[in-house]
């Protein structure tokens, strides 16, 4: 018997979560994520397979990553189970988490935030600078807070 690699993408949870993802960019921000005209599985795999990098993180006290598309996990040098199971705080140096705490509580009050920019760190240790970001509060089919998510397109490796 052979078994089938299943992507992160074709799993029901994450087809879900995926539009959780569109759907609460679209009620913030006014404006679209993704091309959404295909199936909610067309539409998961566009989204993991997109050229810029989407995280989201849970409602955890120490919020824990749920979702990390493929240009994410190539930035932070992770798979997705290891990706998956990591502190949202691990992503950014601990000197500016004080301020990365700080836009994620204002995301929370506003709903989203633009423009947000600062250094992230690989598993590797390598430091890239993120840019244009935008923040938003993810929600569920009955409009409950679900998480926050991350989107940017902009980035540079720091040597």
């Amino acid at each position: 018997m052979t078994s089938v690699i299943e992507f992160p993408w074709q799993q029901e949870a994450i087809i879900l979560h995926s539009q959780y993802l569109i759907n609460s960019f679209q009620h913030w921000t006014g404006n679209s994520l993704l091309d959404t005209n295909g199936s909610p599985l067309e539409t998961a795999q566009a989204l993991f397979e997109a050229p810029f990098a989407l995280v989201s993180h849970g409602t955890e006290s120490d919020p824990i990553f749920n979702y990390g598309n493929c240009k994410a996990l190539e930035l932070w040098e992770l798979s997705w189970e290891e990706f998956t199971i990591m502190p949202s705080r691990k992503s950014a140096e601990e000197v500016v988490h004080e301020e990365r705490d700080r836009l994620l509580a204002e995301a929370t009050t506003k709903g989203f935030i633009t423009n947000y920019s600062g250094i992230r760190t690989s598993s590797n240790g390598k430091r890239f600078y993120i840019e244009d970001t935008i923040l938003w509060n993810v929600l569920d089919e009955q409009n409950h807070h679900y998480g926050q998510a991350a989107f940017f397109s902009r980035w540079k490796f720091i040597t």
